[in-house]
């Protein structure tokens, strides 16, 4: 052969070649495998210390990569497989788990984990049920994994993770793999050589079914590590229902214990004091009001913290994890162990104690633990979880019955034992389990419902609200005070229905705006309904009845006694404490922060979703108190037959009955529940804010038409202006409000709150001037006729106040400004333009306005009548001291006498304030972001007993 053959023959395309017919080769293929795995253990045996020869190491990684990929070639072509059949008959896996398992290298250990893996994916010779072969895995994986291994990196902690997951999913296949990996070791006498703590951690040893304790070491991992280590947990508690013996050793295990002590642990990482606050921007409903983000520290953790949300993420995945492994189980016994270290271990140990020393003065302990507590409620839907969570919080009766079992007596007597461990092993700690009895959830909510604390009132109306719309079978016999209905006679008539529905479509109405709420009011009817269908009671109401035979819903799955049975049609009490205390909130809704609004309109729309709840008595009049004219409506009826027995007779009475219905009850203040009088009562203050406050109406349509560009527009960058009533560079380049104003209120003592965030100062400065009619940002409306404007009712819209000094139909708005092209001057300082210094000088009272200090109006006879804001153009009068702005505030806000008024008036009912004080005041912009939201929960009460109306079939027509 020349030089040029020879050079040829190991040129890499022949050799590329040569390896493709070698592979195709099972002899050959076959060969090359011994001669890899005789070097494998020539090395091996060679050195002396394989954790300190790193030459050796080296070797040994390569061949077994060689073996690997081999066998993973193999197993992707025809038979024969010669190399897998080698390695069963061989049994190649014993000395290369002994090799990484003395190795001490992770390369090692990654390749021999690779190699036990792609002998399982090959499915051939029965690795999977070769006790050698699980033998040595196991004894693997227990090395690389203990105390005394090295420290794996992710990776390799994936993989070594994956290949236990693998397991798991061939023992779920086939079940009769299980006994290849689970060997379970008799008990010595039953259990009695070993101590308490012995018992109440688990009779049976780690070694009767290794690979369930290494995936118990990583369900807490996140990413993919957690996911395969759960997902296999729960495919081996599903696997205990085709074998006794695995249940009555899960039973007897310490995984009860390891999940709540797991779960505990997780709870306990949770700040023990908490703030309440939104992250980045602020949404448009709360930059425009008095909103300011709370203060915290090294020891109260603020919500938006990204420590706090990790740890509340990996609490809850936890608890997730909880509902899945009790959703797998089908073992009663299981289950029932799982729920006991549940209640007692967390419940009684964490949960309860939390909630029991918290507290809203000490910085936030109790807005933590109603948080949790409400963050738990929302993530579970297990009906045993729910029901041991609350039936416990709540106090409600133990019912002793006796569970069937299906797994014989073994399995209940281990349960029953591993009962007595816990018990004994709880007392033995010398920690007695403080009794709801005392007190409860019920008490803690109502207790603070009556706190000073605003964030700690909102986050306790949250976790009602969660109740009603969840758990509302819990709330009907404990949180709420309610009475039975029988039969239809209660229900309210299609008059007083109709009057009712007119009275808060009018109460709307006087808010006035220039929306097209005709299609505002639809689109609330669309989500009231589907709420309403959503409801977890409503079910048996609006599901279709396909046969009067069959077809019955069935009850609500729960294996635990005790649980509440189902709802019945009921009302709700008007002397309630939680619809009162709610209530009494509702009274300074204008003082009241908007999220408590928020907060506050949700519980009481809540309060009416369930299909059983009755609104007559509490919510809107109740029958039994209608009067009527004596003048009756419509025509009269014909004298009666006189046989009472006759069709004519009865078709009489219904015709007389039907007219009654249609008769509407006088409307008296005495016969309305105390809602109404309070909403009436909200809008009557909003009448006298419009009488008070200049240029109200326009104010209010402006606050309307920047909710509408914000949730056009999206979020908003937050200017880092330190001034939040400084303009902010907006993209229509608006010009800023002139110095001597902005030194002027760096002089104010009252200054803008921060939660405006210059978030709407920026949307107010787009706005303009929008009740100047040459405004192009002014209102949508203006170009409208009479007949494009439909509304339920007509609402009004009338200016309270009319300055000589607005501009005529010519006016330019703020956002026409531009600068002259052969001008220098910056348009905010030229003087000439009249239009422009007026309008600029309009956008700076809007803003003075809307930063001024009010307190509630007086809605009855005005004992020292309120004075309005005044409105002057004078800037000389615009630089006040911060004494002079200060007494000029208080006299103009309050009465002859200088007293304020109170922060909770009494209501008419006489009950009870939630708190007073001497002097509580807000903003004109905070009032009028609240007015609102206070039209907009008139609409969802219209909704709601309109829908519900015709939903559940409540309107008396005979």
């Amino acid at each position: 052969m020349d030089f040029w053959s020879r050079l040829l023959a190991h040129t890499p395309l022949s050799s590329a070649s040569s390896r493709k017919d070698f592979a195709k080769d099972p002899a050959r293929r076959l060969h090359r495998f011994e001669k890899e795995y005789s070097q494998l253990l020539q090395t091996w045996r060679n050195s002396s210390n394989l954790a300190n020869d790193e030459e050796a190491a080296e070797r040994i990684e390569i061949h077994l990569q060689e073996l690997t990929s081999l066998l993973s070639d193999e197993s992707r072509r025809p038979l024969p497989h010669p190399c897998i059949t080698f390695s069963a008959a061989k049994q190649v896996y014993i000395p290369v788990a002994k090799i990484a398992t003395s190795s001490f290298s992770e390369w090692i250990v990654k390749e021999a984990v690779l190699f036990f893996a792609t002998l399982i994916e090959s499915e051939e010779e029965a690795f999977v049920e070769n006790d050698s072969f699980a033998a040595s895995l196991t004894n693997l994986l227990v090395r690389i994994t203990g105390a005394n291994s090295i420290r794996l990196g992710a990776d390799t902690e994936a993989r070594v993770v994956e290949l236990a997951f693998n397991i798991t999913t061939k023992i779920r296949l086939d079940p009769e793999i299980l006994p290849a990996w689970f060997k379970s070791q008799p008990a010595a006498q039953d259990g009695r050589d070993l101590d308490d703590h012995q018992r109440f951690t688990g009779r049976t040893q780690k070694q009767d079914f290794p690979l369930f304790y290494l995936l118990i070491d990583y369900i807490h991992h996140e990413g993919k590590v957690g996911d395969f280590a759960r997902t296999g947990l729960l495919y081996i508690i599903e696997a205990a229902s085709s074998s006794v013996a695995l249940e009555q050793w899960i039973v007897e295990s310490d995984l009860s214990t390891l999940m709540a002590t797991g779960l505990g642990a997780l709870y306990s990482q949770l700040s023990r004091k908490l703030v309440i606050d939104h992250p980045g921007d602020l949404p448009p409903i709360l930059a425009f009001s008095d909103y300011e983000h709370p203060k915290s520290n090294y020891e109260v953790v603020s919500s938006c913290s990204f420590q706090f949300q990790s740890h509340l993420d990996t609490f809850l995945s936890h608890l997730l994890f909880w509902q899945d492994v009790l959703n797998h189980c089908r073992s009663v016994e299981v289950k029932s162990t799982l729920l006991e270290h549940f209640q007692v271990i967390f419940l009684q140990q964490l949960l309860y104690p939390s909630l029991l020393e918290s507290s809203d003065i000490d910085g936030g302990s109790s807005v933590a633990v109603l948080t949790y507590l409400r963050r738990i409620l929302e993530s579970v839907d297990h009906p045993d979880m729910i029901n041991l969570i609350l039936h416990y919080l709540l106090a409600l009766p133990d019912i002793v019955t006796s569970v069937p079992s299906d797994t014989g007596d073994r399995v209940s007597a281990a349960r029953k034992r591993k009962s007595m461990d816990l018990a004994t092993m709880m007392a033995s700690m010398g920690e007695a389990a403080a009794d709801p009895l005392l007190f409860n959830l019920v008490d803690l909510i109502l207790a603070c419902l009556r706190s000073q604390s605003q964030q700690t009132i909102y986050v306790t109306l949250q976790l009602v609200s969660v109740i009603l719309k969840r758990h509302h079978r819990y709330a009907v016999i404990t949180l709420l005070y309610t009475e039975g209905v029988l039969g239809s006679s209660s229900f309210r008539t299609t008059a007083a229905h109709q009057q009712e529905v007119e009275y808060l479509m009018s109460l709307a109405g006087t808010i006035g705006g220039q929306d097209n709420f005709d299609e505002i009011y639809q689109d609330v009817l669309k989500d009231t309904l589907i709420r309403l269908e959503n409801h977890p009671c409503s079910i048996k109401l609006v599901t279709p009845k396909t046969s009067t035979n069959n077809h019955k819903l069935p009850a609500i799955p729960d294996s635990l006694p005790g649980a509440p049975r189902d709802v019945r049609s009921h009302t709700l009490h008007p002397d309630d404490p939680l619809l009162n205390i709610v209530l009494d909130r509702l009274e300074t809704f204008f003082l009241n922060p908007v999220e408590t609004n928020l907060a506050l309109t949700e519980v009481i729309f809540d309060l009416g979703v369930c299909g059983f709840m009755h609104l007559e008595g509490w919510f809107l009049r109740n029958p039994q108190s209608y009067v009527y004219e004596d003048d009756t409506d419509g025509p009269p009826l014909p004298e009666p037959p006189l046989d009472p027995e006759s069709p004519e007779y009865q078709e009489y009475k219904q015709v007389q009955s039907m007219q009654q219905c249609r008769k509407r009850p006088k409307w008296t203040r005495s016969s309305l529940p105390r809602l109404f009088k309070i909403l009436q009562t909200l809008c009557d203050q909003t009448a006298a804010f419009r009488e008070t406050v200049p240029r109200f109406d326009d104010l209010l349509q402006q606050r309307r038409e920047a909710f509408q560009i914000a949730d056009a527009a999206g979020p908003v960058p937050t200017p880092r202006a330190k001034n939040p009533l400084s303009s902010s560079p907006a993209k229509s380049g608006t010009p800023s409000i002139d110095r001597a104003l902005a030194e002027d209120r760096r002089n104010t003592s009252r200054e803008r709150p921060s939660g405006l965030e210059g978030f709407a100062q920026r949307i107010l400065s787009e706005l303009g001037t929008p009740s100047r009619s040459g405004s192009p940002r002014g209102r949508k409306e203006l170009n409208r006729t009479t007949s494009d404007r439909s509304t339920p009712l007509p609402f009004s819209s009338r200016d309270t106040y009319d300055s000589p000094h607005r501009p005529g139909q010519g006016a330019v708005g703020t956002r026409s400004y531009s600068p002259s092209s052969n001008s220098t001057v910056p348009p905010w300082e030229v003087r000439s333009d009249p239009v422009a210094n007026q309008a600029k000088a309009f956008q700076a009272i809007d803003q003075r306005i809307l930063a001024r200090q009010v307190g509630l109006p007086s809605v009855g006879p005005p004992e020292a009548p309120m004075e309005p804001i005044p409105l002057s153009f004078d800037k000389a009068r615009t630089r006040i001291g911060p004494e002079e702005d200060e007494a000029g505030s208080r006299e103009r806000m309050t009465g002859d006498d200088g007293q304020n008024e109170s922060m909770m008036a009494p209501s008419e009912d006489g009950k009870t304030d939630v708190s007073t004080t001497e002097e509580k005041t807000v903003s004109v912009s905070h009032v009028l972001t609240n007015v609102i939201v206070l039209q907009s929960f008139l609409f969802e009460l219209a909704s709601l007993v309109q829908v519900r109306a015709g939903l559940f079939e409540e309107v008396r027509f005979t």
